[in-house]
């Protein structure tokens, strides 16, 4: 048996994901222009203390997350689909993990001297 939609059941199901995503990019927009607002008030009135970040520490620790992921996705890709186009979603990680773990060795070694 055949189930025949209406035309209006079918406008609300295309409507609902599409004010969805209007809704959640308004809220996003608000946060943002809230934020920036606080932050152009804290530097007007010479309270704002600029957040700190070690890059060093951020590379080492996204390095080896990324490093192990790829390595991980990598094997397992290619047991299950072989050499393919879809061993990429492993080797990508992998050599950005690399990269970071090459910049930490270099930044290291530069400071050692």
């Amino acid at each position: 048996m055949e189930q025949i939609s209406s035309a209006a059941a079918q406008v609300l199901i295309a409507v609902i994901p599409i004010v969805g995503i209007v809704m959640g990019s308004v809220v996003v927009f608000f946060y943002l222009l809230w934020y920036h607002r606080r932050r152009t008030l804290l530097i007007k009135a010479g309270h704002y203390n600029r957040p700190d970040f070690d890059l060093l520490s951020f590379s080492l620790l996204a390095g080896l997350l990324l490093s192990s992921v790829g390595i991980t996705l990598t094997v397992f890709l290619a047991i299950v689909t072989g050499p393919t186009y879809g061993l990429l979603g492993g080797i990508i990680p992998l050599a950005m993990g690399t990269g970071l773990l090459a910049y930490y060795g270099i930044k290291c070694r530069d400071r050692a001297k």
